[in-house]
C-alpha cells in the first residue's frame, strides 16, 4: 500500500484535529454538572457513560490522520486509567490542552520542539513538587467515605465502597459484578491478585475490556516451563473426561507448541483456557506460588518435589469461583482451599516477619501476608436496565480506584484547584527571561487552568469572570477554597 507522508505544521495539524475531535467530546464529562455520552452499539442497548477513558476507546474516525492524533490521547487516558483506575478524563484535557498552547508557539514563535519540550518535562517535574505540598492522608473511615461518595456520585454506594475497604487489606482485591436484583452489597472470599497477565491476547473473553474471565476454572500450579504440548495432554484428556473447559495455568512461561495449540483449541472452543506466567523471581516464586497453591487448594507442581507434569490428576488442580485477567494483572476470586491451610500459611509468614533482618525481605514478607489475609472483595450491582446497569458498574469501578488512590497516596483539592492553586503561586514566581523557559512556563500555565475552566464550562456558568474571582480571592493561600460545581458557589471544597 502506498504511504502518504505529511511533514511540520501540516502534519501537526492533521493531527490536532483528531486530538481536539476527541478530547471535545470527552471534556464534556468532566465535572459533577459534566454531560452523558450515549454510545451506540452495534448489537444491544446503547450504552451512557460519564467515564471519559470509555469514550476516548469508542471514537474512531473517518480521516486516517485524525485517528492517528485520537491514538495519542488515547494513549493518554489508558495509561491513566491502567495506573489509577480514574482521572482519565482530566488526563485527556491536560494533554489537550498541552498540545494546543505547545503547537500554538511553535507556529507563532518557531521553537524548537526539543528544547520546548525538554523545558516543559522541568517544569512539569516542579509542578509535581507543589501538588505533593497539597496532599492530605486519609487516616479515618469517614473521609474514606466522603471520597468515594463524591467518586460515585452517591451516597449509600460510598458507604458500601468505604465499609468494604475497611474490612481489607492495602493489598486486598476488590472486584465490581453484575448483580442480577436492583441494589448493591458486597461479600469477601478467599483470592489474591498478582501482576501478571495472559500470555497470548487471543485468550481474552471479553474484547472490550480487554479480559480473560473464567468461571469456577481448575487451577494448575506449577514452577515449570511448559513448552511441549506431550508434556499438557494427559491432564487435557482428563479434563475431557470429566467435562470439563475451563484450566487456568500459571507457569513459569507458556511459550511453543503449547501455546500454539492452547490458543487453537481455545479458539474452536474445545477449551477455555488461561494461561499466565508466575509472579515473582527466584526463590520468592516458589513461595508466591505456594501461596496461590494454598489459596486455590492446588498441589504445587514442581519437579524439584518429584511430581511431573505428565502425572498430574484432577485432584491435583485447584479451584475458584473466577479467575480474572488483562494485559497486567490476574485476580483470583473466591478460591477454594482449606482454610487451616491458609491461616497456618497466614502465621508461618508472621513469624518468618519476626525473625528477619532485612527490610527488603521483611516489606516482600508484607506484601505476601497482605494478599493472603486480605482476600477479595465482590461488590454487587444492579439496575433496572441494562444500560443504567452498565453505567452503575462503571461509576462504581472508578470510586472504587479512586479510594484505593486516596488510601495509598492521599488528597488534593478537587474539582481542578490542586492544579489552580498551583497555576496561582506559578503566578507570582519571577519569570525567566530564556525565550524557550518562558514558552514552556506559558504552555504548562495554560494547562493548569484547563481543568477548571471545562468543569466551570460544563456547568454552565461564566469561565473568565469566575477564574478572575478566584485568582484573587486564590491570594490568600487558602488552598481547598474553589469552584463547586454542584452548588455553582466558591466556597471551602473540605467542608462543602
Amino acid at each position: 500500500m502506498a504511504k502518504q507522508l505529511l511533514f511540520n505544521e501540516e502534519a501537526r495539524m492533521a493531527l490536532k484535529k483528531g486530538i481536539d475531535k476527541l478530547a471535545e467530546a470527552v471534556k464534556m464529562t468532566l465535572g459533577p454538572r459534566g454531560r452523558a455520552v450515549i454510545i451506540e452499539k452495534g448489537y444491544g442497548a446503547p450504552q451512557v457513560t460519564f467515564d471519559g477513558v470509555t469514550v476516548a476507546k469508542e471514537l474512531e474516525f473517518e480521516e486516517k490522520y485524525e485517528n492517528l492524533g485520537a491514538d495519542f490521547i488515547k494513549q493518554a487516558a489508558e495509561k491513566t486509567n491502567d495506573n489509577v483506575g480514574d482521572g482519565t478524563t482530566t488526563s485527556v484535557v491536560l494533554a489537550q490542552a498541552i498540545i494546543d498552547e505547545g503547537e500554538r508557539l511553535i507556529r507563532e514563535k518557531g521553537f524548537n520542539v526539543i528544547q520546548l519540550a525538554e523545558e516543559l518535562k522541568k517544569a512539569s517535574d516542579a509542578v509535581v513538587k507543589e501538588l505533593e505540598k497539597q496532599k492530605e492522608l486519609i487516616d479515618e473511615p469517614r473521609k474514606l467515605k466522603e471520597v468515594a461518595t463524591l467518586s460515585a456520585k452517591d451516597e449509600e454506594i460510598g458507604g458500601l465502597i468505604s465499609t468494604v475497604m475497611d474490612k481489607i487489606s492495602k493489598e486486598g482485591v476488590v472486584t465490581v459484578e453484575d448483580s442480577n436484583t436492583i441494589g448493591s452489597s458486597y461479600e469477601i472470599v478467599e483470592g489474591l491478585q498478582f501482576d501478571r497477565g495472559y500470555v497470548s491476547q487471543y485468550m481474552m473473553t471479553n474484547a472490550e475490556r480487554m479480559e480473560a474471565v473464567l468461571e469456577d476454572p481448575y487451577i494448575l500450579v506449577t514452577d515449570k516451563k511448559i513448552g511441549a504440548i506431550n508434556e499438557l495432554l494427559p491432564l487435557l484428556e482428563k479434563l475431557v473426561k470429566a467435562g470439563k473447559k475451563e484450566l487456568m495455568i500459571i507457569a513459569e512461561d507458556v511459550e511453543g507448541e503449547a501455546l500454539a495449540t492452547l490458543v487453537v483449541n481455545k479458539l474452536r472452543g474445545i477449551f477455555n483456557v488461561l494461561a499466565v506466567k508466575a509472579p515473582g523471581f527466584g526463590d520468592r516464586r516458589k513461595e508466591m506460588l505456594e501461596d496461590i497453591a494454598i489459596v486455590t487448594g492446588a498441589k504445587f507442581i514442581s519437579e524439584d518435589l518429584g511430581k511431573k507434569m505428565e502425572n498430574i490428576e484432577l485432584s491435583d488442580l485447584g479451584h475458584s469461583y473466577r479467575v480474572v485477567a488483562n494485559k497486567d494483572n490476574c485476580t483470583i476470586v473466591g478460591g477454594k482451599g482449606d482454610k487451616k491451610e491458609i491461616d497456618s500459611r497466614v502465621n508461618q509468614i508472621k513469624n518468618q516477619i519476626k525473625h528477619i533482618d532485612s527490610e527488603f525481605d521483611k516489606e516482600k514478607l508484607q506484601e505476601r501476608l497482605g494478599k493472603l489475609s486480605g482476600g477479595v472483595a465482590i461488590i454487587k450491582v444492579g439496575a433496572p436496565t441494562e444500560s443504567a446497569q452498565k453505567e452503575l458498574k462503571q461509576r462504581v469501578e472508578d470510586a472504587v480506584a479512586a479510594t484505593r488512590a486516596a488510601m495509598e497516596e492521599g488528597i488534593v483539592p478537587g474539582g481542578g484547584i490542586a492544579l489552580f492553586n498551583v497555576y496561582v503561586k506559578r503566578m507570582n514566581m519571577k519569570k525567566e527571561e530564556i525565550s524557550v523557559v518562558l514558552a514552556a512556563e506559558t504552555i504548562l500555565n495554560k494547562t493548569l487552568q484547563a481543568p477548571i475552566t471545562a468543569i466551570i464550562g460544563n456547568s454552565g456558568e461564566s469561565t473568565g469572570a469566575i477564574i478572575k474571582e478566584l485568582e484573587t480571592k486564590k491570594q490568600k493561600e487558602d488552598i481547598w477554597l474553589g469552584f463547586n460545581a454542584s452548588s455553582n458557589k466558591i466556597e471551602n471544597l473540605k467542608e462543602a
